[in-house]
């Protein structure tokens, strides 16, 4: 029989190096940081800042198998609330599907744009619009590339709080778009992992796992 922890995949990202943009001299180098995420045991990554490691496919393919590695998926930010950046969101989810699809990997995580600090909330028809292209956009990654969409609720964003992850899974079709749960973004507006969990076990594609010091939030 085999075990639940034998079915778990575990991987990192370049953001676990403090990595957040695609170009940065201050930040780790690539190379080093696949470099130590292997010697650190992982054996799956997610490729982080589009454009931070190698886009061409052959290179990349390369330089994660000669470390024994392999590609769970990508992230893209996208303000999929606002018409107006549509084509350019999509331009990019593009960009990124058509990458980890080379690299035989399943998955897109969809980022909502940064609002600034605080939990925000959107009029009505921009909420609409919010979901409305979310699934959208899932159906695109779905149908063309073969791709899960996994939308990630994120801290000073649109979607951020319990009650809105809540009403976003509510109000879209696991047929089109489901969650990547980020425990520490939801301990960052004190929400409950595990009650969203045991509500929405079906909808959780996709996991990133963090922390939040309840210390640090009291400051």
């Amino acid at each position: 029989m085999t075990s639940t922890r034998s079915r778990l995949r575990l991987g990192s990202c370049p953001d676990s190096w403090g990595v957040w943009f695609a170009d940065d001299p201050a930040q780790t180098p690539w190379h080093r940081f696949l470099d130590e995420l292997a010697e650190a045991g992982y054996r799956w990554l997610e490729l982080g800042p589009y454009g931070y490691l190698p886009t061409d496919p052959g290179r990349l393919r390369e330089e994660v198998d000669r470390r024994g590695l392999r590609v769970s998926g990508q992230a893209v930010f996208g303000a999929l609330h606002d018409p107006d950046r549509w084509e350019a969101d999509l331009r990019d989810a593009r960009q990124v599907a058509e990458l980890v699809t080379a690299m035989g990997a399943g998955h897109v995580v969809l980022l909502p744009a940064d609002a600034g600090p605080g939990a925000h909330e959107l009029e009505p028809d921009a909420w609409r619009t919010l979901v409305d292209r979310t699934a959208e956009l899932g159906r695109v990654l779905r149908d063309e590339y073969d791709l899960s969409a996994v939308f990630h609720p994120h801290a000073d964003s649109y979607v951020g709080t319990q009650p809105q992850i809540e009403r976003f899974l509510d109000e879209t079709d696991p047929a089109d778009v489901n969650l990547c749960l980020d425990t520490g973004h939801v301990a960052y507006y004190r929400g409950d992992n595990v009650e969203l969990i045991g509500a929405y076990p079906d909808r959780i594609g996709y996991l990133h796992l963090k922390q939040a010091d309840p210390a640090v939030l009291e400051q």
